[in-house]
């Protein structure tokens, strides 16, 4: 039953519905609760989200009973604490909450006050016999998620993780926002926490599949039987084919901790020239983890960054407030080659550009995108590929045309449902996506007749201040309307297709992200005229 804790300053039940109330919990240093009034229901549940902690009273409760974490959109279900979408992986605890004596209490243990979390029910005594064997190939978002959704979901057969990274999931935004290289600091779970759910995790690449014969071959040598197939092998950084660059050293992708290892070792002590090719998320992000110690240059064809994304407008405004922190751009101009330096020919010592300008460097990092990591399935006489290398699937992530495989972030090519989307086929490479298209799996293996739900992409991005993203531009938009100056960090961007607003980027309006994010999911976004009559959206019940 736990024990019973009375709440500081609070009297009577007397939450209106949809409202919420952040409680401090007498007896318990820092102990805080979540008081939520969703469908009528009065609960006490954690007061933080379970991701990096951000207070869930700043957050968006819904009519359906979820709360929506303010900075990441980690959602959660009021009703049992249950985690509904990523990026949080434990569980929120849900506490007993009663009223007497002019008092209201709440019954649990004070650990759960205090860290605000559960872990979620993940042991289990596996039985492939009776109810098969899935093998899960790739180790990244998409796979982690997949796999806390099977075992929270009650499947109790084998699970069989094939990964060439060489550590358990991480979270891998902290790569290029932070530049981190400490796997107890990046890594989700541990060994011991794979193993209490006995999940094998097999440190290896695949090489091929027998979609008929249902096995995955490893380089390796291994031969691996499943009843079940999640390929979630994620993207691979592309490189530049021009001169110089395949060839000289201290020119690097990012896309894993070794990578990252390898740029830190280079980067040494500080003020070092860094040539950043490529005007991306990465690109920008990794400019603005460095600019405080280094001397740090972009170059990207577009006019400004993030065009193709944000457009230009917001594009221009980002990069000043990036210019304001030291970040220089040369924009508008193709690569040519990459030259040797005079000191040691071995490494890099300057980018070419094709109107001549020489860009010296000291390191040089890629940040051109990614392509899917399907190399191995590209002779496969039974899958067809995109052209880009990704894999079909329907709205459940299976792969067109074969039975029991599924396909899940960077390499799925799926129906997108939301704002804009009308079904039509796209890929995202968003972290999130990837984890959630996970969880979407796990829930379809465990009961493929009940009807899921679409999630809203989202993703957040370092840029000198945090940008949130939810929605969708793949199947294109036509205006922006933009309230505030993205110059100065503090800006709202609506992208709109004709009256519907398919996405939206802020900078210091937490949480209007999560909150636009669940009136998309509820088809409750106002359309392009509301907006520009000024309606308020947190003022609209979601």
């Amino acid at each position: 039953m736990g024990q019973e804790f009375k709440l500081k300053d609070i009297t009577s039940l007397s939450l209106s519905p949809g409202s919420k109330q952040e409680v401090e919990v007498e007896g318990v240093e820092g102990g805080k609760v979540l008081l939520v009034n969703a469908r009528g229901q009065i609960q006490a549940i954690g007061a933080k989200c379970t991701h990096y902690g951000a207070p869930l009273s700043k957050g968006v409760l819904t009519s359906d009973g979820r709360i929506k974490c303010p900075w990441h959109g980690a959602c959660f279900s009021t009703s049992n604490g249950d985690v509904e979408e990523a990026p949080a992986l434990d569980a929120l605890p849900v506490f007993k909450v009663t009223e007497r004596d002019g008092a209201v209490y709440v019954t649990g243990d004070e650990e759960s006050i205090k860290n605000s979390r559960r872990r979620p029910n993940f042991g289990c005594n596996a039985n492939a016999s009776s109810d098969g064997n899935i093998v899960i190939v790739g180790g990244g978002s998409g796979a982690l998620g997949a796999i806390e959704g099977l075992r929270e979901g009650g499947f109790g057969g084998g699970i069989t993780v094939i990964s060439n990274e060489g550590y358990y999931p991480i979270d891998r935004p902290k790569l290029s926002k932070a530049l981190m290289t400490d796997l107890s600091k990046l890594q989700w779970r541990g060994k011991s926490w794979f193993e209490s759910g006995n999940v094998e995790w097999l440190d290896g690449e695949a090489s091929a599949v027998d979609f008929s014969a249902r096995i995955v071959s490893t380089k390796g040598g291994h031969s691996i039987s499943y009843t079940k197939l999640i390929l979630a092998t994620g993207g691979t950084a592309r490189k530049l084919p021009m001169n110089g660059f395949r060839i000289l050293g201290n020119i690097f992708t990012l896309r894993n901790v070794h990578d990252v290892k390898a740029i830190v070792e280079a980067l040494g002590e500080k003020n070092k020239k860094v040539a950043i090719v490529g005007a991306s998320f990465i690109g920008m992000e990794v400019a603005n983890a460095l600019c405080n110690d280094n001397n740090v240059i972009v170059v990207d064809m577009s006019k400004v960054p993030l065009e193709r994304v944000l457009g230009e407008k917001v594009g221009a405004g980002i990069q000043k407030s990036v210019e304001a922190k030291g970040v220089k751009f040369h924009l508008g101009a193709g690569i040519d080659k990459a030259e040797p330096s005079s000191s040691d020919p071995s490494k890099v010592g300057a980018v070419i550009l094709q109107d001549g300008t020489k860009i010296e460097a000291d390191l040089v990092i890629l940040g051109v995108g990614v392509a899917p990591a399907t190399e191995f399935l590209r002779d496969n006489p039974v899958l067809r590929l995109e052209e880009d290398g990704s894999i079909q699937t329907d709205e459940n992530f299976q792969v067109s045309g074969l039975k029991d495989v599924y396909a899940v972030g960077d390499i799925a090519t799926h129906p997108y449902s939301g704002p804009g989307g009308d079904g039509k086929l796209v890929r995202i490479e968003h972290w999130n996506v990837a984890q959630n298209s996970g969880r979407h799996v796990a829930n379809h293996i465990v009961n493929p007749s009940k009807k899921q739900t679409h999630h809203i992409p989202i993703f957040w991005s370092a840029l000198g201040a945090q940008m949130r993203y939810c929605g969708n531009v793949s199947n294109g938009w036509d205006d922006v309307i933009i309230e505030g100056d993205p110059a100065e960090a503090k800006f709202v961007a609506y992208y709109t297709k004709g009256q519907t607003v398919v996405a939206l980027a802020s900078m210091g309006r937490d949480p209007l992200m999560s909150q636009s994010s669940e009136l998309m999911r509820l088809d409750k976004m106002p359309s392009k005229s509301h907006l520009q009559g000024g309606i308020d959206l947190m003022a609209i019940a979601a």
